[in-house]
């Protein structure tokens, strides 16, 4: 990953987010890479890999999702260099309202805990309020306490377990 610039001794980094541009995409698939590398080491997350995981090519799904009206792919920036990213995407229910789902939200290791995941996660909450969105859905695996205690810091709390038992 990109290491942020150096700072003069006592300021503060600066965090950011905004959406992707078309010359963040190899720095965005970058992290997708490790953000699915991350996934596979943990419970569930082979199986993640083959229903919930960005398809490969990773850099062409993101790509993809540019200016599309339904999705936004969002970088958080420290220090004005990206460390972090976000997809976030609405669906249509049954009865018509707007759910978001954030299908993405992964900040490089080194760059966590100062408030880019934060900045990032409020990014993608608020491109939902302006979609119409009544809620905001994502998905956390078993046993990631990080991830999940960071979503709850957000409000997003369990509405549902998914169970699983392997056949083979």
């Amino acid at each position: 990953m990109t290491a942020a610039p150096e700072r003069a001794p006592g300021n503060a980094p600066e965090e950011a987010a905004r959406t992707a541009t078309e010359a963040d995409m190899p720095q965005v698939a970058a992290l997708a890479g490790a953000a699915a590398a991350e996934k596979l080491g943990q419970k569930g997350g082979a199986l993640w890999a083959r229903r919930e995981g960005r398809p490969a090519p990773q850099e062409a799904t993101l790509r993809s999702a540019l200016g599309r009206p339904d999705q936004e792919v969002a970088v958080g920036t420290l220090d004005g260099v990206v460390v972090g990213y976000g997809v976030v995407r609405t669906e249509t229910l049954l009865d018509g309202g707007l759910l978001g789902v954030i299908e993405d939200i992964y900040v490089d290791p080194g760059a966590r805990a100062v408030g880019v995941g934060e900045t990032l996660m409020n990014h993608l909450i608020d491109w939902c309020r302006v979609q119409g969105c009544f809620g905001v859905d994502s998905l956390a695996l078993p046993g990631d306490r990080d991830t999940k205690n960071f979503f709850e810091s957000f409000g997003l709390v369990a509405r549902a377990i998914v169970v699983h038992r392997p056949l083979s």
